[in-house]
């Protein structure tokens, strides 16, 4: 649910993620040209990144074939070579053993999210290393000598996740941390402590060690009021514990707490917030995540000179999920633009010449014909300033208005940042202004803004979303008389919210795996969620305390309010968001006469990650909206 600092930092725990910023700059022409949802969708997705021990291949993850699977290829470029060959369920790489050619890989069933994690030897043979029918589990990093690795799992307590120690030959695990109600992060590289974290509110959490000798918790981040502490990484040395905190300020800082003195101290600040450091194998490299203002940027330095570690000249986009090889000769990274998804690319330290790997973005799509965005202001109605990303269609003018969709994040407490995306990019290429809006309540913009909306949601937060509309509805180009508004999960609610709370406001919605009925989402939220239950009814409302509110507040009780069109996608494995909360408004919006499509898909969950379904939703959706918005005003699609 909300995104809190702890969940960011753990985005770039496997590596050194950082962007560059500095998006390209628009042709001055403007191209017509429009691409079917199948041209956008033949885009191919890559994604991770880890050196065979060799140090001569990478392996990654695509949905190539229009499932998600593993695959290698040479550091020089070449041709791919498939690891694992999965047609129903998405397959996710996530290493190679560090010492010999076995590969680990992860993969759920139907998008439940009920993730095991596996082992592929060099003959092809796989094997489930945490078998069993309703747990989840995670890797968590290798031993500094690659004798043994770490996985998270909730195998003992469904609701808390344990760590276990495998044997790297016979896969037999120890349980080596037994969990009572937080989420761990990290084992440091001696063995010898876990970095915990203790949710108490989503915007209130606590960093603790705990300590394998003594078996005892110690909090580490002792604070009066709410502030924010993530554990992110354990130094090489295992001298430091490493963390990032907003305790006294907006923004989050770099700290850092040594092990054998138990003193703190500052080691980064930013304008903006940090969001994590990561360090290569011997820790000749610390990088520094930090937000930016809707793009991720970082400080890479060599810390044995101070000094920064330069990258050659690329073309613009963020540098994005850096890693290092073991010997810290060579880096792997992906470059992503806003209109170029992301590319997997080679580097050797000191060389002037990446070698690209890939090209994700489908040939037969011109990037000119594409859009940047721009970071755009508002003032809400209360003088609270909203930030949002643009894309303006090449085709809008004065002369010609477009349509617009306001576009509503996850979360709550997620956030809307530049960068490509096939299914934006999409809908702007068909005529749509696109605002990615950051209501309050989103992260990246200090932490008063992140708590904004706590408690407060169907109302403040669904208000900057129709002062939106009217900031749309200002600018030159856009047709304020025809504004919908999208939104997945939390943006999903969103959108139901919006037509049921303010049903004369936007023209259309979708709602992709939205809630409709918060009693109901949160009594079933997923068992391994439990060391934040008490934080998520703290954020939205207590089921059995808050009932009233909750009732208020979910459109399924309220559906008789909605009179605009609407559609539903679903995916009918959804453990967060259950195809109950789908079924029960499009029911309600039946009755009302008002025009509702509805899709489900059977082998998706929380999210769409299978190229079939992709183009069947998104051109459906597109549909949609030409059907209720593009044809409302003129008649004409």
């Amino acid at each position: 649910m909300k995104l809190t600092n702890y969940r960011r930092a753990a985005l770039i725990a496997a590596g050194i993620a950082f962007a560059v910023s500095g998006a390209s700059a628009q042709s001055a022409k403007r191209p017509q040209k429009q691409y079917s949802i199948e041209q956008f969708m033949n885009t191919v997705s890559v994604n991770g990144s880890s050196f065979s021990p060799d140090e001569s291949r990478i392996l990654f993850s695509s949905n190539k074939t229009g499932i998600w699977n593993a695959y290698t290829i040479p550091v020089t470029g070449g041709e791919w070579t498939p690891v694992t060959t999965s047609t129903g369920d998405s397959t996710f790489a996530v290493a190679y053993f560090p010492n010999d050619e076995r590969i680990l890989f992860t993969r759920d069933q139907g998008g439940n999210e009920l993730n095991h994690l596996y082992v592929r030897t060099p003959d092809g043979q796989e094997r489930d290393l945490t078998p069993g029918e309703k747990l989840k589990a995670s890797f968590s990093g290798f031993t500094p000598d690659g004798s043994a690795f770490y996985v998270q799992s909730n195998k003992r307590d469904p609701r808390f996740f344990d760590i276990y120690r495998y044997d790297a030959k016979t896969y037999e695990p120890t349980l080596f941390y037994q969990n009572e109600g937080y989420f761990p992060s990290a084992v440091s590289d001696d063995g010898k402590w876990v970095s915990l974290t203790k949710v108490i509110t989503t915007t209130n959490t606590d960093v603790y060690l705990w300590s394998a000798e003594t078996k005892e918790v110690k909090r580490l981040t002792p604070h009066t009021g709410n502030a924010q502490a993530s554990p992110s990484s354990f130094d090489r040395a295992s001298k430091y514990l490493y963390y990032t905190t907003n305790d006294g300020s907006e923004f989050t800082r770099l700290r850092r707490y040594e092990l054998a003195t138990g003193t703190h101290e500052d080691i980064e600040k930013a304008k903006w917030d940090v969001l994590g450091v990561a360090f290569s194998k011997t820790g000749k490299y610390r990088g520094t995540a930090i937000n930016e203002d809707g793009r991720t940027a970082i400080r890479v330095i060599d810390t044995t000179t101070g000094k920064p570690l330069m990258l050659p000249s690329l073309p613009s986009g963020g540098v994005a999920s850096v890693n290092f090889a073991k010997s810290e000769s060579q880096i792997a990274f992906y470059l992503n633009a806003d209109r170029s998804p992301s590319d997997l690319y080679s580097l050797k330290i000191g060389s002037d010449k990446p070698v690209k790997l890939t090209s994700a973005l489908n040939p037969e799509i011109d990037p000119a014909d594409l859009v940047d965005t721009q970071v755009v202001r508002f003032k809400a109605r209360d003088g609270v300033e909203i930030p949002n990303i643009l894309w303006k269609p090449h085709q809008a003018t004065p002369a010609k208005k477009a349509p617009a969709i306001v576009w509503v994040h996850g979360g709550p407490g997620g956030q809307t940042t530049a960068g490509y995306s096939a299914v934006i990019q999409y809908l702007v290429n068909n005529g749509y202004v696109v605002l990615g809006i950051n209501n309050r309540g989103s992260s990246g913009y200090g932490k008063t803004f992140f708590a904004a909306d706590d408690q407060k949601h169907g109302r403040e937060p669904l208000w900057d979303c129709v002062d939106a509309k009217k900031y749309l509805a200002s600018l030159p180009y856009v047709d304020g008389s025809r504004v919908g508004i999208v939104g997945g999960s939390y943006g999903g609610y969103m959108v139901l919210a919006a037509l049921t709370y303010q049903p004369d406001v936007f023209d259309a919605g979708v709602d992709l795996f939205g809630v409709s009925n918060w009693l109901r989402t949160l009594e079933s939220i997923p068992a391994w969620w439990e060391a934040q239950r008490t934080a998520l009814y703290a954020e939205i409302g207590d089921p059995v305390k808050d009932k009233e509110l909750l009732r208020k507040i979910s459109p399924a009780f309220h559906g008789d309010k909605i009179r605009k069109p609407l559609m539903v996608l679903q995916g009918a494995n959804d453990p967060r968001v259950l195809k109950a909360e789908s079924d029960d408004i499009v029911a309600a919006v039946k009755k009302n006469g008002v025009p509702v499509d509805y899709i489900v898909f059977a082998d998706e969950g929380h999210g769409f990650t299978k190229k079939k379904n992709q183009i069947e939703g998104y051109a459906a959706m597109l549909k949609f909206l030409d059907t209720h918005l593009k044809a409302k005003s003129t008649g004409t699609k």
